[in-house]
């Protein structure tokens, strides 16, 4: 493959990348959280652009509610325990929730809705709504991640007397723990942003915290939502 093509294919990945909505809001986020680290809640450049970029976000987020109410009311795989069912739910129904009231918060924030007390409150209830959502998403991510340990190791004991890692299903469900691993990380620090935005801990969680940790969040998203790269053809 000449370099021109690689490059081709390079540049293919990124404008895939970047045409997804869902792309383009965790690069903002990343902004927004970046600019909350530099500002520390201070006045100034910084906290104008986490103040813009905020809202800005919320335009890519219209509507975006309906994912997890489809999420709620689809099938879940057989097999999975009443516990992570029901928690998997939970996390849909508290998500949809955020982002349908998110939407009142932006009607508000553009001075479309006028009440800006009844603002403020849906802001706080939506965000509270989130931190639950992580909360769910934390103890479901622990429970997949018990699960696949245990497979694992019943997989690594069939596989005593060969080299597991040349085998496929192993190496896919060692790939699906790393990932399940980074999820919860990402949801457990998500939880400190939400304490953060809520001001449940004002002298420990601070907005440079609070910014620091929904940065490195958005740089993980942003990871997540990275194009498979192309296999490369075998002459």
């Amino acid at each position: 493959m000449s370099t021109l093509d690689a490059t081709r294919e390079e540049l293919a990945l990124v404008v895939l990348y970047l045409n997804k909505a869902e792309a383009r809001d965790k690069i903002c986020r990343a902004i927004q959280y970046g600019s909350k680290f530099l500002s520390n809640g201070q006045p100034g450049t910084a906290q104008n652009v986490d103040k813009s970029t905020s809202l800005a976000r919320k335009v890519f987020r219209l509507f975006k509610f309906v994912n997890d109410l489809h999420g709620l009311i689809s099938r879940v795989p057989q097999g999975t325990p009443l516990p992570l069912v029901l928690l998997g739910k939970s996390k849909n129904a508290l998500l949809s929730t955020f982002l349908f009231l998110d939407q009142i918060v932006w009607l508000g924030r553009t001075g479309i809705y006028k009440n800006k007390e009844r603002t403020e409150l849906i802001g706080r209830i939506s965000l509270f709504c989130w931190m639950g959502s992580s909360v769910c998403t934390t103890l479901v991510e622990l429970g997949e991640l018990g699960r696949l340990s245990k497979s694992l190791r019943k997989l690594e004991k069939n596989l005593k007397n060969s080299d597991k890692y040349q085998n496929e299903e192993y190496r896919a469900k060692l790939q699906k723990s790393n990932e399940r691993t980074l999820a919860l990380v990402k949801a457990g620090l998500d939880i400190l942003v939400a304490v953060g935005l809520l001001q449940l801990a004002p002298t420990k969680v601070t907005p440079r915290v609070t910014g620091a940790l929904g940065f490195i969040t958005s740089l993980i998203s942003c990871y997540q939502l990275l194009p498979s790269p192309p296999k490369s053809k075998v002459n």
